[in-house]
């Protein structure tokens, strides 16, 4: 157990089942049963009126689709309590990335949306939600897969929920760069061989390896996460010139 309390996630959905299953497993299951994460699934059908529990509506003005009711949504809320700020899974939303990850971490909490059918009323938008998040230009059912992209990433940053500490530094976006290759045993597979600059016992350049193949394979596949650095510097051009990764003049 760490210094700090537990960060607190409330998740709003229809589908409590399928929340509920994801975030009892892996890490973020983990970092549960430890007492680290403390993440409350709400059926927003229990704050439904009626005998089918109905959460949805036909749109005023016509149009194909349901939308989901202000009156479940405000109750079930607003009968929760939950930790501020509230987010709604949405495409309009802020995109989320590792930066938004890292900020979400430091809360003592915060809460997520998730929406179906054809949207929300927008008085929930309005009045209820303190913001809206999107995992990209991407068309789902439901925003329960979005928050449990949102919910792995950033249960993990939480200090413990890891068991090796630096794992999250290394990682991909961590300083703006894609993560470096990764090899294991066997040292020779198929007559493929693990660089031998990882079997030389020389850290300093394992490092140094590591962090021009991050350079290169950004360049390669991310080139706009480099402009957002202000581009390559000196230093980033020597280590990709000493292991022979920089571009042909």
């Amino acid at each position: 157990m760490t210094g700090r309390g537990p960060l607190r996630v409330d998740i709003f959905t229809i589908f409590p089942c399928l929340v509920d299953s994801f975030a009892g497993e892996s890490v973020i299951g983990r970092g549960r049963r430890d007492g680290i994460l403390d993440v409350r699934v709400h059926d927003l059908r229990d704050a439904a009126t009626g005998p089918h529990r109905t959460v949805d509506d036909a749109p005023f003005g016509g149009g194909a689709g349901m939308v989901m009711k202000p009156e479940p949504l405000f109750d079930s809320v607003e009968t929760a309590d939950p930790p501020r700020p509230l987010y709604y899974l949405s495409p309009s939303g802020r995109v989320f990335d590792q930066e938004m990850a890292t900020e979400l971490a430091a809360l003592d909490g915060f809460s997520l949306l998730c929406g179906r059918y054809e949207g929300i009323d927008e008085r929930i938008r309005e009045h209820l939600v303190d913001g809206e998040i999107s995992v990209g230009d991407v068309v789902l059912a439901g925003g329960e897969v979005a928050a449990l992209v949102v919910l792995e990433a950033v249960g993990r940053l939480v200090p413990g929920v890891l068991g090796n500490p630096t794992s999250t530094g290394d990682e991909s976006f961590s300083d703006g760069l894609l993560e470096y290759p990764h090899y294991t045993r066997p040292a020779e597979f198929r007559g493929w061989r693990v660089p031998e600059v990882l079997r030389s016992g020389d850290h300093g350049r394992v490092e140094r390896w590591r962090r021009a193949q991050s350079l290169r394979r950004t360049i390669d596949h991310r080139p706009d996460l480099i402009e957002a650095r202000g581009g390559l510097s000196s230093g980033d051009r020597r280590l990709l010139e000493e292991f022979g990764l920089a571009d042909p003049a």
